[in-house]
């Protein structure tokens, strides 16, 4: 699943993360201030931010895509020259290209939090007529927030279509890999289905799953500093009091909660669609030799395989009702919990409409990075249990021992093969 796309995967994978640490620690120790040589310079301190589309080209944004540019060409240079890939120009310069791209629609998120301050402060100064407004500076509020909306749907429309050729190219290398070695394979259990449905199912899951991963980690690295220093004005917290960094501690805390509850929930879940797979692959293979055998696919055999497909389905169907009852509870208890711990200091009076809807906004994007886990389970299970079907299909590849159920298919085919 991964040799065939990058480059010794367990080495690549360590390395990318290591020389990511590495170039963000020069980042905030110092890199982002070294823009300024280039005529570059970072934002004061004290600065306000750009509110609309501008910010993106901003002389601190700038430095930013020059900086990321460098790292990557750097980490690209060292692989092209220790590990040659066929795949590397996808698997290394795709790979860094969505990881910008998904920053910088995380990017447009925040400066759409910084929208919502001034342009809702403005609308209940209106509505108190504490500070009137013309018809044209509410109109203007919209037409920045369209400006950001405009170039968030455009990225985001690039991103999908660029995304969904770096996935079929990884299938592409998958496909390629498992085809070179099909003597060693044509004899496990589904092997046709395995090269063919599996990887794409792979593939499938992989390209909303995996663009999903990253963006829940460039949304936290980009929301949780907004969220320290939105928590200036949110000191007390339901039923706890006083607490520094109320807001992040919340929402760690909250998203804590749910992930625990959802993978206790779940817990059964992947083994279950794992077992669904084999005994729907028996059901369909005994058929399948039905076709040409006619002492093979008998009724009373087809009763027994379809008996084990309805028992697994309707116990995934049982395990499933608790999951769902825990997912959606959580779920909908999610959409107030922001409002909910904001109750002491809008009793208070010590927040604007503004500064709640900022709030509200970065702590439903915070939550739902922690939460990952818990918005993406069911496909997690899916793909774990596609993950077991090919990673027992490369053990053949490697020589490795196959699993139980793979080494009585394999010893059932020698047996049906010489009695035919």
């Amino acid at each position: 699943m991964f040799v065939s796309f990058f480059p010794k995967p367990k080495l690549f994978f360590t390395s990318a993360a290591v020389w990511a640490a590495f170039a963000m620690v020069i980042w905030y120790l110092g890199g982002a201030e070294a823009g300024a040589i280039f005529g570059l310079p970072p934002a004061a301190a004290d600065a306000p931010p750009i509110i609309g589309i501008a910010a993106f080209w901003s002389p601190p944004f700038l430095w930013f895509y020059v900086y990321y540019a460098i790292a990557v060409a750097i980490f690209y240079a060292f692989w092209t020259f220790y590990e040659p890939n066929p795949w590397q120009n996808w698997s290394i310069l795709g790979s860094a290209l969505i990881f910008f791209v998904t920053y910088f629609q995380v990017q447009v998120n925040v400066a759409v939090n910084n929208w919502y301050g001034p342009f809702w402060d403005m609308v209940q100064g209106a509505m108190a007529k504490t500070a009137p407004i013309t018809l044209e500076q509410y109109y203007t509020g919209f037409a920045t927030f369209a400006g950001l909306a405009f170039v968030g749907v455009f990225v985001s429309v690039l991103t999908a279509f660029f995304v969904s050729h770096y996935i079929f190219r990884w299938r592409m290398a998958m496909n390629a890999y498992y085809v070179s070695h099909w003597p060693k394979l044509r004899h496990i259990e589904g092997a046709s289905q395995r090269v063919q449905e599996d990887t794409m199912r792979f593939s499938t899951i992989m390209e909303g799953l995996g663009v999903n991963f990253i963006d829940s980690i460039m949304t936290l690295i980009a929301f949780l500093p907004v969220l320290l220093r939105l928590s200036i004005n949110i000191t007390e917290l339901p039923l706890v009091g006083h607490v520094p960094n109320a807001l992040v501690w919340a929402a760690l805390f909250w998203s804590i909660f749910g992930t625990a509850s959802i993978a206790l929930a779940g817990f059964m879940l992947p083994g279950l669609q794992f077992r669904n797979q084999r005994v729907e692959a028996a059901y369909r293979k005994e058929l399948v030799f039905g076709e040409d055998h006619d002492d093979r696919a008998q009724p009373a055999t087809l009763r027994e395989l379809f008996e084990n497909v309805r028992k697994n389905y309707f116990r995934m169907y049982f395990h499933y009702v608790y999951f769902n009852v825990v997912r959606y509870t959580y779920g909908q208890a999610n959409g107030i919990f922001s409002f909910f711990i904001m109750g002491p200091s809008i009793v208070a009076g010590k927040i604007t409409l503004g500064l709640m809807n900022q709030v509200a906004f970065a702590f439903s994007q915070v939550t739902s990075s922690f939460q990952y886990l818990v918005n993406s389970w069911s496909t997690i299970v899916e793909l774990l249990s596609v993950y077991k079907r090919l990673r027992a299909f490369e053990a053949a590849i490697q020589g490795e021992s196959l699993s139980g159920i793979d080494q009585r298919y394999v010893e059932g085919q020698v047996a049906s093969t010489d009695r035919y």
